[in-house]
């Protein structure tokens, strides 16, 4: 996730260099093709270029609108899996008959591996990277088994609870109770797969760069009587301002794509490990994640 540090130009330059190097080449092209033909092209009016500038603009207000509504709809899932994940831990503590701290320090930690596997499920890496520390050799032996490691996560937290409820343990009301807390964590998971899997029409950006394309070149025909210079200091900075806009609400429409603009699910992970330590009264208590440079992932 992008924080309120001054982003780097470089940053920015990269995201569009592609761009703006195949506007350079179309601008400085029609320069030449309208100054060799000038007495044959028509002259165009900056009433056509403006209109299609404003079409531009209503595509890219839709567009972004829809990523962010993606994006800021996996910020809130994570935010549930954060109330949740706490409440699954209080729950465990305050409802047993008979406090077993044991397994609710084992079902607490496999909270913590469940959130850094679904983070990394989500990100297409590894899920069960680094969960040794959170997992015994049976569970790890038992997940490597399933295709959705944070699935089973879950199962075993079911298994466990029943397990409770069969030693009289825990009583069929609290049993309701956590389960339904398990079921908001499954939901939650859901929802982010969903989120995942559901891929933006690339029709839609392919449509809007050739929308884009059309207005440098009309726009640069426009443009005959300024020189050189001055047309592709022009285009190149309406461009950019297009371009990023596009680019921004490409990379906000897959907020779980290992980008610097993710919603920061290993962050949210490492805050929900400490304060689950915490309540477990745990002493190696991992500090909060630290931004790299301009992001939190």
């Amino acid at each position: 996730m992008l924080i309120t540090h001054k982003l780097p130009v470089s940053y920015i330059v990269n995201k569009i260099k592609y761009e703006l190097l195949l506007t350079l080449l179309i601008t400085i092209f029609i320069y030449h093709i309208t100054h060799a033909y000038r007495d044959i092209l028509p002259t165009i009016s900056f009433t056509i270029p403006a209109f299609i500038g404003t079409a531009i603009s209503i595509l890219l207000s839709f567009k972004l609108n829809q990523s962010y509504d993606r994006w800021w709809e996996a910020r809130k899932i994570w935010g549930s899996i954060v109330n949740d994940s706490r409440t699954l831990v209080i729950q465990l503590q305050t409802l047993l008959q008979k406090p077993n701290r044991n397994l609710v320090h084992k079902i607490g930690f496999r909270q913590i591996a469940w959130c850094y596997s679904l983070g990394q499920s989500l990100r297409g890496l590894d899920p069960t990277e680094n969960l040794e520390t959170y997992l015994d050799q049976g569970e790890i032996s038992e997940l490597k088994k399933h295709n959705n490691k944070p699935l089973k996560l879950l199962q075993m937290h079911a298994q466990d609870l029943q397990k409770l409820k069969e030693s009289s343990s825990l009583e069929l009301f609290s049993q309701i109770h956590i389960n339904n807390t398990i079921v908001k964590l499954t939901d939650a998971m859901g929802k982010a797969e969903r989120i995942k899997t559901t891929v933006f029409p690339i029709t839609y950006r392919i449509l809007l760069h050739l929308i884009i394309y059309l207005f440098v070149i009309i726009l640069s025909i426009s443009l005959t009587n300024f020189s050189l210079f001055f047309e592709i200091s022009l285009l190149l900075s309406i461009a950019s301002v297009f371009f990023l806009l596009d680019k921004t609400a490409l990379h906000l429409q897959d907020p779980f794509s290992n980008r610097s603009t993710d919603v920061s699910v290993t962050a949210i992970a490492r805050t929900i490990e400490i304060n689950i330590k915490q309540l477990l009264e745990e002493h190696d208590i991992p500090k909060p994640a630290i931004a790299e440079k301009y992001f939190l992932m």
